[in-house]
Order: C-alpha cells, then structure tokens, then sequence
C-alpha cells in the first residue's frame, strides 16, 4: 500500500509470472523422472555412453546437448516415455553439459549430466585371486548394525525377525563394524548376495529380484555406505564381491512396469493374445547341446526363474548395454574387487560373452566368477574364457571363473559313503581327473555350501571332524576356496525341512539383545570355538602360501579311505593326508616316494607337531582327521 497503484499492478504481475515460471519448472522436472545412470566418468577405455531418460511422453521432444556437444545416437522405442542418448565421452571437455529437451525450439526441460575424474589407477584395480579366501555373507541375516533403517516407508517387506522368510535387519553397517572378525578369521574377500533395492513384497531379503540397480536398499544402508565397506576393506587388504544378476528383475522394478520394448524381456502366449509369465526348465544344457529341440532350449534359456523374477533378454542390444554399464559404473562407483554372477548359464550366452569383454576390457585384472550350477566339468569348464570345448562350437564366454559344482557335489557324499569302485574317496580323486579341462584350473571357486545349498555341518550332524577334513581340502588343492557364513562356528539349518530360510539363519550376536556372541572368541560356546580356532587357523596360515595359491598339485589314489595329495613348486612342498576312517591308519610312506624325495621331516600346520617323513618311514593319522604337513 506504500506504492502507487500502477506500481503495486506491476509489481503483482512480475510475482505472477515468477510463480508461473517457478511452476513451469517444477513440472519440466518432473517430466525426468530416471536419468541412468545419473553420472559416468572421464577417461573410459570405451568412451561411448548411453544415457537412459525416462519421463511421460518424453520421446516427443528434440534431444539436444549444450556446449556443441555431438549426439551420435538417439534411439526411441515404442514407448514415448523412453528416449536412449549416446555420446562419447572424449568429445566432451566438460565435467558438467546439459541434455536439453525442446519443442518449437524452445527448451522445455533439461538435466545437468555430470563427468567425474576416475581415481588413480581406477583401470588396474586388483581383483580377486587364488591367493584369496572368499567369505560368503547373507546381509540380512549376519549383523544388524543400525536398526533405525530396518523397515522403509517406501519398502514394502518390514522387517519381522520372527518370520523365518522375512526381513531381519542385517545390513551394511553390521558388516563393517564387524571386519575385525573376518580379517582375523582369515578371510581376505566378501561375497554378499545381492544388496541393491528389491522391493518385491514377500521373501525380498535374498535380494535376487531387484528392483532398482543403481540403487542400495535402503534396510541395508545407501551408497555410500556401500562404498565404505568396500574402502575400508582395501585398508584392511581385503576386497569387495559385488553378485551381480544379469539373469532376471524384480517385477516391481520400474523399468518392467513400464517396458521400454516389449521384448526388453522374454514373455509367452497365453493363448488368449497376452503375453508374460512361463516357467524355466532349468535344463541349461541346452546351450551347447547339439540334440537339443529347439523348444525345449527356449524354455530353458526364456522361461521365468519364478513368477516374481522377469527374464531379460541380453539379446536386446538396449537391454545388454544397461547391463553393461551398470556392473561398470558399480565397479567404479564401489570400487569393486571382484563379481559373482549369478546364474550364467541360463542367460543369451553371446551377450554374455560381449558383457564379460567389455568388463574386462576395462579392467584387466578384474576377476569374474560365473555360477554354472551343472554336474560335469566338461559342462561347467565350457563356460570358462578360452575353454577348448566351447571352441568345438565356436564359442569364447570371456568369463575369467566358474565355480567347481563337481567337487560341491562329490565331497559330502566321498565323505559319507563306503568305498567302492566309483564310491566314497575315489570321487574326489576322479574331480581332479578332470583338471585338464579348465583353461585355467588355479581361477576356479571350490566350496562344500552356500546360500542355496543344504549346510554342511547339518549333512553331518554338527560333527566338526567332516567339516575339517572338507575345510582342509578346499583351502589346500588348486583353486580360490569359499566359505558360507556362520560354518566357521559350527552353524546348521536344514534345507529339506525348514527351506531357504533354515539355511540362513542369523548370526549369532548379530542382534542387540542376542543371548549369545559368536563374533567375539571369547564368549563363543566350546563346540563353536572348536570349529572356529581351526578355520582360523587354516586359513591364516593359507594366506600366505604361494604353494598352495599357484603351486602344482600331484595325487594318489585313495586307500583304506585314505586320501594323499602334495602341493608344489621350486621352493617348497606340502603333503596333505585325508583320513576318512574311523580308526587310525598307518601309511607306508614308500609308496610317495617320488613326491618324498629329498624330504626327511614334516610339520603339521593345525597341531605344530614334527613328523619324520621320508619313503622308509611310515606315518600314523588319527580317524576322521587331516594332516597339513609342511615338508623339509
């Protein structure tokens, strides 16, 4: 009112128009709902990125980049809301250019895309190696490290750690805050199953339907947490195993909500004109058979895992280059040590070989480990990079690991039954057989469980003399050992009757208010000390045995259910003795001599104690017992 009326006119209509265009922009931002991935980096071995937009109607308006900025592809797909940018990212001097949508040659809404410095050395990271033990964790399910994020407004499944199926509260914070525990145990690399956002509304604690891969679920923590375990791992010398799955999604993710194509991924006539759900076979043979029926192979490859989890099609070059991009940018974002993918085999096996190269293209030494759940070594080595049976068909995965399900398969039952002509201990003898068949036998992940299997110490009833002479053996032949969770203290579950659940059950003294402590040795029970100070025993002293890591590996065929191999190299040699007796066996040494050569006396990792050993000698070992013998 202390203005004249044709300046208080003005001054409204300038308030008027300020709140139009305040509201005007709030609207063009919501048109960008997804910009994946939200950021990339300079100085990428392959310098083309492709930028998904997602937004109502979006593909209607011109795409065009700010500083003169090329646009070398613009695709569109049958649906509007969808418009796929690529650029290379050498053309741009920048580290910030706008992607602006117009109409009428006005711009109507933009996004500032970002280009971070890589870190130095990004490209050379070390990866995972045989010189590593691989510590497998179920996140939900081994340390609740902040309980403020166990339920999510915005996530469906809340947490209820009295519903074996549901979510419990592990997370990412629980990890770090007990690192102690695993560096001392002797672990040197972390395996999670899946962390990122799977907001399905049932049994979404596994994480293998996600919903959203750019993103940490938030009962686990954020990114950034993420990234700090990964860091402070490396300052520990230990490495980050991101699973990664390529395979399938949630169907609640947002992209399958609203699929950019109709193939984006694989779905079936229902015989009234719609499309969507058909079940795998599972017989993931059919990649290389050459009898298959062509059916038969499209329902193994294109069939669903279960009714939640949508196929995608790596054949769609959109869809593989998403995928291609998000394990990159995690890699980079995380600073990653290493994957495991999951289910690989039932995946378009030419994208997947592409997918891998591009990976590995960008970092050399970066390993991969692929899970090809099969029963023969010739079926699992074909999936290994450069294997000479993938050659007959002419075939090259490019995946750097596979892991050894023939040994998973025969090592309980070689334990379990009496010997005979392919029975008992002559199963493991007949899986190292097959050596030959891998193109690189020292990068092969060799494990008795995991996640998805029954637990070893239920097999055998808690007895801890099985799951030493098992522990023995993986963290002694050729090959990067893996152990699951909780095994190292003795923990049980019974898959048969309790389900998946049963063989993931929480850590104990993972929890405020736990009755007991299993992370702290001290407060273990005798019965999971037993099993503990053995593994940690073990495995720290593996640490540091390149025999063990790249050394040869020389065998003899089981006796009496006894199992003898050595280990080797220039520098030293080790003989481990694998009795599955019940009573005491004395070998006749004589019978290694080519191995005992220049050898008169063996120390046992586990007990300390000296053994004379030389071919005129014979040597005693307890029933149900391994030696590690340290030759001299």
């Amino acid at each position: 009112d202390r203005f004249p009326q044709p300046v208080r006119c003005i001054f409204f209509l300038n308030m008027k128009k300020s709140l139009l265009l305040i509201l005007i922009s709030a609207f063009a931002f919501g048109q960008i709902q997804k910009v994946e991935p939200a950021f990339w980096w300079k100085g990428m071995k392959n310098p083309e990125l492709q930028i998904l937009v997602y937004g109502k109607d979006i593909s209607k308006y011109t795409v065009e980049l700010s500083d003169q900025i090329q646009v070398k592809d613009l695709t569109k797909t049958e649906n509007p809301n969808y418009v796929f940018i690529t650029v290379n990212t050498n053309e741009i001097n920048s580290s910030l250019f706008k992607i602006n949508f117009k109409e009428n040659n006005k711009t109507v809404y933009s996004y500032k895309y970002e280009l971070k410095n890589r870190k130095p050395n990004s490209a050379n990271r070390a990866s995972y190696t045989s010189k590593d033990v691989m510590y497998l964790i179920m996140p939900d399910r081994f340390a609740n490290g902040d309980p403020s994020n166990d339920s999510q407004k915005n996530l469906t499944d809340k947490a209820n750690r009295t519903e074996p199926s549901g979510r419990h509260g592990g997370d990412l914070r629980g990890i770090i805050n007990n690192l102690d525990y695993l560096q001392n145990l002797g672990a040197t690399a972390l395996w999670l199953t899946p962390v990122n956002e799977d907001n399905e509304k049932r049994t979404s604690y596994h994480g293998y339907a996600q919903t959203d891969l750019y993103q940490i679920d938030a009962r686990y923590g954020t990114n950034e947490e993420y990234l700090e375990l990964s860091q402070a791992l490396q300052k520990r010398g230990m490495k980050l195993v991101q699973d990664y799955v390529t395979n399938h999604w949630g169907i609640s993710h947002w992209l399958i909500k609203d699929l950019p194509t109709k193939d984006w991924i694989h779905q079936f006539p229902d015989g009234e004109g719609k499309y969507g759900f058909k079940r795998s076979n599972y017989r993931i043979t059919s990649q290389f058979d050459t009898n298959v029926a062509d059916i038969d192979k499209k329902e193994a490859l294109n069939g669903w895992f279960d009714t939640t989890m949508a196929d995608l099609n790596q054949s769609n070059p959109l869809v593989l280059k998403y995928l291609t991009q998000n394990a990159i940018w995690w890699i980079e974002y995380a600073e990653l040590g290493g994957m495991r993918v999951d289910t690989y085999p039932y995946n378009n096996k030419e994208g997947m070989a592409k997918w891998a190269k591009a990976i590995t293209d960008e970092y050399p030494n970066f390993n991969i480990v692929g899970e090809a759940w099969m029963y023969s070594p010739a079926h699992i080595s074909y999936w290994q990079k450069n294997s000479k049976i993938a050659e007959i068909d002419g075939y090259n995965s490019n995946l750097p690991s596979v892991m050894d399900f023939t040994l998973y398969t025969d090592l309980p039952s070689a334990l379990k039954e009496e010997d005979g002509w392919d029975k008992g201990m002559i199963k493991i003898y007949n899986s190292f057989g097959n050596d030959f068949l891998y193109p690189d036998i020292n990068n092969i992940l060799v494990f008795f469980e995991n996640h998805d299997t029954e637990r070893f110490n239920e097999i055998f009833n808690g007895d801890s003399r099985y799951y030493k002479m098992a522990l023995t053996l993986i963290s002694t032949v050729r090959g990067i050992p893996q152990i699951y969770y909780g095994s190292e203290i003795g923990m049980r579950g019974d898959k048969n009757k309790g389900g998946d659940a049963d063989i993931r059950r929480d850590f104990p003294g993972g929890w405020k208010g736990d009755s007991q402590n299993a992370f702290n040795p001290k407060t273990q029970t005798p019965e999971q000390q037993d099993f503990y100070h053995f593994t940690q025993k073990i495995l720290n002293w593996r640490n540091g045995k390149d025999v063990i890591h790249n050394g040869k590996t020389k065998h003899y065929m089981p006796k009496e259910k006894v199992y003898v191999y050595f280990r080797y190299n220039e520098k030293e040699k080790v003989m481990v003795v694998i009795n599955n007796n019940e009573k005491d066996q004395t070998l006749d040494l004589s019978r290694f001599a080519e191995s005992l050569s220049g050898i008169s006396a063996g120390k046992d990792v586990i007990s300390g104690k000296d053994f004379s050993v030389n071919p005129q000698n014979k040597l005693t070992v307890s029933g149900k017992s391994s030696l590690i013998l340290e030759l001299k």
